[in-house]
């Protein structure tokens, strides 16, 4: 099939085409001018980011399944919605998604045609001053505001891509800001600690916006509550004015009660595993009630609970990519995302062993990655993705051989080799073994890649008996994430 734009080639060789320019940018460096690289090529195209009501999400982990649920609960409501998510595990089109679905080909080529004209300009202008070309965050942002409203969506859920204040996405004006749990992250981006993260983040909140945020250390809290009072933001706590009430395992993920300042909703299911995702749902649903009531918080029904919550997935997070035998991914990537996922992981499978494939990017804290893999691995694969940003294995091999010892751990040059090694590895200690996935979002992208050109059997309960409901999912593909 060929397209208007480029009627020569077919629509998968365009989206190559596309895909391909976008990736050759460098990724954001010059952090305090992206703002202004965004803004100009935004107002060339009419400013389309002024035409949308926007959900704001930022935080160190979780943001993702927040958006996520975010979207879902909102399409259930009979909204025409847009998500804006990064990184991706498939297609560069999952970032950007119109009422739950990737953007499709047809669009991404004719909005491109549109961008490209602004992109190329502004380009120019940041050269011609000696800055950079824009990065591809910051066109994978233009493209995303762009499409939105060429969509017109009636709320756009935009994730935040790093930090708050400086981020590519903070052009938006979104009214609701949602703060998912904040954690040390990324070392050469925030200074000042915790209250640095927190500060960085905070500069999503809009003046006079409605602000959800989930648990946080008081070091951040305070940030918070001073920057919301500045603004005359009001703020809606876990805790105080919302918390998981009641959650338990079941079949497919897990059945919560969740108390709101609007309503308690009981014995919803969510499909998703761990008390981090109960946490996140909550968080989600205050978000959706605030937005829906135009800051104050609005009961929802909960038919429409019910369906937003059964549609919510969340690719990468506790999913079962492989069977027999199992192999479950993680985008844990930092060590609050690792902890998260050692709380939940038995819960989850119940597994008496587990064999790691690990692999990690060169700015992340991999020591306490490593130091937090430790008690639940029994034996960890370590290795290294195709990312430029990939940490060499040397390095990481030595840092696990420390926090595991010299006979749990083995080494493999690449993702592929790791996982045949660790299933083998999984096979011969027997029922009740399997292999966990985890330390980058990069390496569960290739490793899901990697498994579905096996032509793996597919995944299902049956297949599966030691799962105790999950998520199942695999496909092909991963491009560089950023950022992560």
């Amino acid at each position: 099939m060929t397209n208007a734009g480029f009627p020569q080639i077919s629509l998968s060789e365009a989206e190559r085409e596309i895909d391909a320019h976008i990736f050759a940018r460098h990724p954001e460096a010059d952090h305090e001018a992206k703002l202004l690289r965004v803004s100009e090529a935004l107002a060339m195209l009419g400013d389309p980011q002024r035409a949308l009501r926007i959900v704001h999400v930022t935080g160190t982990n979780g943001k993702t399944s927040t958006s996520r649920m975010i979207e879902s609960l909102l399409r259930a409501s009979g909204l025409r919605t847009g998500l804006y998510t990064s990184p991706h595990l498939t297609t560069l089109r999952e970032r950007i998604q119109i009422d739950g679905r990737p953007l499709p080909q047809e669009d991404l080529i004719r909005l491109w045609q549109r961008v490209a004209p602004a992109i190329h300009a502004v380009d120019a202008g940041s050269l011609q001053r000696g800055g950079p070309r824009m990065s591809f965050f910051e066109v994978l942002t233009v493209l995303g505001f762009t499409a939105y409203a060429d969509a017109a969506v009636d709320v756009a859920v935009i994730e935040v891509g790093i930090g708050g204040r400086r981020d590519a996405t903070n052009v938006g004006d979104g009214r609701v800001a949602v703060l998912t749990p904040m954690a040390l992250d990324h070392d050469g981006y925030f200074t000042g600690g915790l209250p640095g993260v927190a500060s960085e983040k905070c500069g999503i909140i809009k003046p006079g916006a409605a602000v959800i945020s989930a648990m946080q250390k008081d070091e951040a809290a305070e940030i918070i509550t001073a920057a919301a009072a500045d603004r005359g933001a009001s703020v809606f706590w876990e805790g105080a004015h919302m918390s998981v009430e009641a959650r338990r395992v079941a079949p497919g993920g897990q059945i919560v009660t969740l108390r709101t300042a609007a309503a308690t909703y009981e014995d919803i299911h969510v499909p998703l595993h761990g008390d981090f995702q109960a946490q996140n749902a909550l968080t989600a649903l205050a978000a959706v009630e605030v937005a829906l009531g135009d800051g104050i918080p609005r009961s929802l029904d909960p038919d429409v609970v019910a369906r937003g919550f059964a549609a919510a997935t969340s690719p990468g997070r506790l999913e079962v990519i492989a069977a027999d035998p199992i192999v479950v991914g993680d985008a844990a990537h930092n060590p609050h995302g690792i902890e998260a996922l050692a709380r939940s992981l038995h819960e989850a499978f119940g597994l008496t062993k587990v064999i790691g494939v690990v692999a990690v990017l060169g700015d992340k804290d991999y020591v306490g990655i490593l130091d937090g893999l430790a008690p639940i691995l029994d034996h960890a694969v370590v290795t290294r993705t195709e990312s430029r940003r990939a940490l060499a294995i040397d390095t990481l091999a030595a840092q696990a051989r420390a926090s595991m010892g010299q006979e749990r751990v083995t080494v493999a040059p690449d993702v592929a080799t790791a996982l045949a090694e660790a299933r083998a590895l999984a096979a011969a200690h027997g029922e009740g073994t399997g292999v966990l996935v985890a330390g980058s979002i990069t390496l569960v992208g290739e490793a899901r890649r990697e498994l579905a050109a096996q032509a793996m059997a597919p995944v299902t309960e049956a297949t599966l008996p030691l799962a105790r409901g999950v998520q199942h999912g695999a496909s092909d593909g991963s491009a560089e994430p950023q950022p992560a």
